[in-house]
């Protein structure tokens, strides 16, 4: 049963069981980010912070793309009402919020991309956890094309460590695109798929993997793949992936996660 997250605008949430469903939702304007759309995305991340309910999020875009990356139209509009940098230098703070409440928070986050994902799509594309591409997908680092630098919202931490150096150079250097294609040969993203109309079940066996693993296992996974990921010394990187062990073997009894295992259930959500 899907339960729908209504107080919203520009985006549509709906609950299904501890999966939601993320929707941006301006399909008019290619799902580009407007101060609504910002403060949105801003309010959902931040309550995620403290929503157990829920495990996963995926995310994905209404109509014919992803997200087309800052809305041109409303930022020469002279509306624009977001918190901007002191100095008055064009620069948005709460967007840099929504990256690293995407980071911080416990549940795994699997982008669906077809389209356009550019510019600030982009980033939250490259934020997530994983990612699932259509052919149709189209990505691209537009900054360095509106006569800024390429280094942007994260950009320069996310890219070189997906697709390596030489690849992130390129396409920071030159806004061109990647496409779905290339995104799964790089390591951009982890599937592709051949039509928009596929991406929706594929990332259902997506989830179903997911929550097949225990609550606090799934969090501990995410988050050592953040801490443990700047550590040069295997042997503090193996303590430190032990005391996880540790932790999430107290949290559920092991011996009980074994028994499920063993009877072809996976585990059994009793805590986390």
């Amino acid at each position: 049963m899907r339960s729908l997250i209504s107080d919203f605008e520009t985006i549509s949430v709906s609950r299904e069981g501890e999966v939601d469903w993320l929707m941006l939702n301006r399909p008019e304007r290619l799902n580009a980010l407007d101060d609504t759309l910002v403060r949105e995305l801003w309010t959902y991340f931040d309550r995620l912070q403290t929503d157990r309910g829920c495990r996963v999020v995926v995310m994905r875009g209404a109509g014919r793309g992803f997200c087309a990356g800052l809305d041109l139209a409303w930022y020469g509009s002279g509306e624009v009402s977001l918190p901007v940098d002191p100095n008055g230098d064009g620069t948005f703070p709460m967007l840099a919020e929504i990256i690293l409440k995407m980071r911080s928070c416990s549940q795994i986050i699997v982008s669906l991309v077809h389209g356009a994902a550019c510019g600030g799509g982009f980033n939250l594309v490259l934020a997530s956890d994983l990612r699932i591409a259509a052919r149709s997908a189209r990505m691209n680092v537009a900054f360095v094309k509106l006569g800024l630098s390429g280094c942007e919202l994260g950009t320069s931490y996310f890219l070189p460590r997906m697709v390596g150096d030489t690849v992130a150079a390129e396409l920071m250097m030159t806004g061109r695109f990647i496409d779905g294609e290339r995104a799964l040969s790089t390591g951009l993203v982890c599937q592709l798929v051949d039509t928009d109309d596929e991406l929706e079940p594929a990332a259902r066996l997506m989830v179903s993997d997911l929550l097949a693993a225990s609550p606090m296992g799934l969090r501990k996974t995410k988050e050592g793949l953040t801490l443990f990921r700047p550590l040069d010394d295997l042997a503090t990187v193996i303590r430190l992936e032990e005391q996880t062990q540790r932790a999430c073997m107290q949290a559920v009894p092991f011996e009980q996660t074994i028994a499920a295992f063993k009877d072809g259930k996976g585990h059994q959500p009793v805590a986390g």
